[in-house]
């Protein structure tokens, strides 16, 4: 019998891993990239050349956002998996900021073409990035260690301190000097996030450094191959498109491609949930904990449709609804997107406590999202009044985004760390892409409804959200219990 005694955890970063202080900081600065870019992105579209912008229509640059926001996390699916199965996930988050830097100094060039390229450029590398970086900080715990969902927390809060300071930031710099260089503001955060991932990637051990390897060589080989074909052909069919589109030879709006990413967005999760369940290249266990999945995927999909309009819908509303003057100073409207992540900042900690503190009465993932989207049926809900007049407070954007952080904080830490446990060890990354491919779908969904900002009452869009993340909270709530029997031993 081995008396050796198990070495002590690492606590050297607030209690948790020092290596969660790596992923921290190069998620805080990708995410600085991101929300600074987002913040900037439909009021640049819907901006006059006059005044620096592209002169796009309300729904052309709706489709557009849609597009960008949704392809950026629909490709952490294929991140995950290029990752698990090729490059291991240290290499796939480097490569993927490399990527994620080239597509923000395309956008500063203030160039049409440049400007699709860099969005281009981003979605791949974002791909790469986002899904493997949190698949790390999953892979920094043991399975039996309790600080896992507080870990997420706090990794969550350097999401969070990126995104608050980038609109500021950003949003200051593109309304004194303009649009490019506002995005530039976003490169140098990125650049910054890189350099001290490559310097601080010692503490991270062996986490992510080798892809998996299956027990079966000749399934292995296959598997890869498969999946490689099916990578280079969606490749090559969205090049195809693109040649033909800007040829002329077809006639294709932002509108038709932002439907067409919808059908596309639907057959692949379909296909993807279809497999993850009744192929038998999973176990019993696996395809019960894929059911769990995927009733979770439905909800964080249905909730990041309304949250994500932080940066459509209501970010127009912002823009044009709000009376933005304080003492004689109209502040940019991108300022508002720095609320959200301000009130993360400050509720994280106590979400985190929390959880810890209610120990067995801690309340199950789906009975966390449950609550979250019952939080974001009522943020929307109370925009309904405030959309019937001409220009309003702040205080209801305001009071809107403190009940969206409420539910983002059920709901996302909590999915985060849920899609880690309920993965099996072969397919982290993979696992952790379907989980942004919910994230995908509800950007999308953001998107469409920003593009409806001037041809629906805003009443009535407002009204819609609200109503279908309400019937959808009321539908999980029920569904509680025989998803908690799915996850099979996972809480």
């Amino acid at each position: 019998m081995d008396n050796t005694p198990a070495p002590a955890p690492d606590t050297r970063f607030f209690g948790h891993p020092r290596g969660l202080a790596t992923l921290f900081f190069t998620e805080m600065w990708e995410r600085y990239s991101f929300y600074g870019t987002r913040a900037l992105l439909e009021l640049y579209m819907v901006a006059t050349a006059a005044t620096g912008g592209l002169g796009f229509s309300v729904a052309g640059a709706g489709a557009v956002y849609g597009f960008y926001t949704a392809l950026v996390y629909l490709l952490t699916v294929p991140g995950g998996w290029v990752a698990d199965r090729f490059i291991g996930q240290r290499r796939a988050v480097l490569y993927g900021g490399i990527l994620i830097s080239a597509g923000n100094f395309c956008l500063v060039a203030g160039n049409v073409g440049l400007f699709y390229a860099g969005l281009g450029l981003m979605m791949i590398g974002t791909g790469l990035l986002k899904a493997n970086v949190s698949t790390l900080v999953g892979q920094l715990y043991t399975p039996e260690d309790k600080r896992r969902d507080s870990g997420f927390s706090i990794f969550y809060m350097g999401i969070n301190i990126g995104a608050f300071f980038s609109p500021l930031i950003g949003g200051w710099v593109a309304n004194k000097w303009g649009w490019r260089w506002g995005f530039l503001t976003a490169a140098i955060g990125m650049v910054l996030g890189l350099t001290q991932y490559v310097l601080t990637g010692k503490y991270l051990g062996s986490a992510g450094l080798k892809a998996f390897t299956s027990d079966d060589p000749v399934r292995d080989r296959r598997q890869k191959r498969n999946g490689a074909i099916a990578l280079l052909a969606g490749v090559a069919a969205i090049i195809i498109i693109a040649v033909l589109g800007s040829t002329g030879v077809l006639q294709i709006t932002k509108e038709a491609i932002s439907n067409w990413l919808g059908w596309a967005l639907a057959i692949i999760s379909g296909v993807v949930f279809s497999w993850m369940i009744f192929s038998k290249g999973w176990s019993v266990d696996e395809r019960k904990r894929a059911v769990a999945i995927f009733v979770l995927f439905i909800a964080a999909a249905i909730f990041w449709g309304s949250f994500e309009q932080a940066g459509s819908s209501l970010n127009l509303f912002g823009d044009r609804n709000t009376n933005r003057h304080v003492f004689g100073y109209e502040f940019p409207a991108a300022w508002f997107q720095s609320v959200q992540p301000a009130l993360v900042i400050i509720f994280a900690p106590v979400f985190a406590w929390l959880w810890l503190a209610l120990g067995r009465r801690e309340p199950s993932s789906p009975a966390k999202f449950t609550l979250g989207l019952l939080f974001g049926s009522l943020a929307f809900a109370i925009m309904v009044p405030a959309a019937r007049g001409g220009l309003v407070s702040p205080w209801w954007l305001i009071g809107c985004y403190f009940l969206q952080t409420v539910g983002e904080l059920c709901l996302s830490p909590v999915g985060l760390s849920a899609m880690t446990k309920l993965a099996p060890q072969r397919a982290g990354g993979f696992i952790m892409g379907i989980w942004f491919l919910a994230s995908s779908i509800g950007n999308w969904l953001a998107g469409k409804a920003g593009s409806l900002f001037e041809s629906m009452p805003l009443p009535n869009l407002f009204g819609w959200v609200a109503g279908i993340a309400f019937a959808a909270a009321l539908i999980l709530a029920l569904l509680i219990k025989p998803t908690k029997r799915m996850m099979a031993g996972v809480n």
